[in-house]
C-alpha cells in the first residue's frame, strides 16, 4: 500500500491566511495548493509552489467554487459548462506557477462545499472529471471512494487515489458530518494518529454513529490521509501522523502523475 499524507495549504489571501507554511509542509508528501476561487492569490501561489517543490512535496490543484467570502464552504448551483471551464482555469494558473518552480502538477483534489457536493450530484461531479481530462487526463484525482466523482473518473479512464480525512468526522454513508455536528473535527493528535493507521491497515472507520464505513476498495494500491491546515494543531496531528506511519512500515510518499 502505497501512502500519501496531504493537507490543504495556501489558504490566504492578501493580508490574510499564515504566511509562513513551512513547517507543515515539511510533514507532508503532498500539497493541496489554493488556486484562487475559494483562497490563495498569484503571490501565495508563487510562495506555495517554490516551498513545495524546494521540499519534494508533490502538488496538487486545490479547486473550488468560485466563493472568497464564503472559504468555499456554500455550494453554489454552477451551470456544468461554467464549473469545467473555472476549474480548469484554477489547474492552469497553478501549473503555471509549479513550471516557474522546477516542478508539475501531479493531481488535482476538490475543496470544501465542491467536494461534498460532488459527491453526490452527478453533473458537478462529471464536471469535475471532465475539467481534469480537458486539462490533463494525466493527472491523478483524490476523490472519496464510492462518490459519484470517484465513479464518473473510472468512466472516463481517469486515475482516482481515494483520501481519507485523519481529522474530520464520518456519516454511516461515508461522508463527512457537517462541520456543525459537535463530532466535525478529531482534535487529539494521538486519536487522529492511531485513527490514520487503522485507516492505513483497514481501510475502514467507524462514523460518529458507530457504523463501520469502508474507505477504499479492497484492492486498492494507494491510499491519501488528509490533514487539514485550518485544524487546531494541525502541524502537530501532521507531525504524529507522519512518525506512527512511518514507525509502521507506510513512510508517506509524494503523489506522481499516475500516467
Amino acid at each position: 500500500m502505497r501512502v500519501h499524507l496531504d493537507t490543504d495549504i495556501g489558504e490566504g489571501f492578501g493580508v490574510w491566511g499564515n504566511r509562513d507554511e513551512s513547517a507543515l509542509m515539511a510533514q507532508v508528501s503532498a500539497a493541496n495548493i489554493a488556486c484562487g476561487f475559494h483562497a490563495g492569490d498569484p503571490d501565495i501561489l508563487r510562495r506555495t509552489t517554490a516551498l513545495a517543490a524546494g521540499l519534494g512535496v508533490s502538488i496538487g490543484a486545490q479547486v473550488s467554487y468560485r466563493d472568497l467570502a464564503g472559504f468555499g464552504r456554500r455550494f453554489i448551483d454552477v451551470a456544468r459548462p461554467t464549473l469545467v471551464n473555472e476549474i480548469v482555469y484554477q489547474i492552469g494558473a497553478l501549473q503555471a506557477f509549479a513550471r516557474i518552480a522546477g516542478t508539475e502538477v501531479t493531481y488535482v483534489k476538490a475543496h470544501g462545499a465542491l467536494y461534498n457536493v460532488a459527491a453526490e450530484h452527478v453533473d458537478q461531479a462529471g464536471a469535475i472529471v471532465e475539467a481534469v481530462e480537458l486539462a490533463d487526463p494525466g493527472l491523478a484525482l483524490l476523490c472519496q471512494y464510492g462518490t459519484e466523482v470517484w465513479n464518473r473518473a473510472g468512466e472516463r479512464g481517469i486515475a482516482t487515489i481515494p483520501e481519507v480525512f485523519v481529522d474530520r468526522g464520518y456519516t454511516a454513508a461515508g461522508r463527512l458530518v457537517s462541520r456543525q455536528h459537535p463530532d466535525a473535527l478529531v482534535t487529539d493528535v494521538a486519536e487522529a494518529a492511531r485513527r490514520a493507521l487503522t485507516m492505513v491497515t483497514e481501510r475502514r472507520v467507524l462514523s460518529v454513529d458507530g457504523a463501520t464505513v469502508a474507505l477504499a476498495p479492497d484492492d486498492a494500491t494507494a491510499l491519501a490521509l488528509c490533514v487539514h491546515s485550518d485544524t487546531p494543531g494541525a502541524l502537530e496531528m501532521a507531525t504524529a501522523t507522519g512518525e506512527t506511519l512511518r514507525a509502521n512500515g507506510y513512510a508517506p510518499a509524494p503523489i506522481d502523475r499516475l500516467r
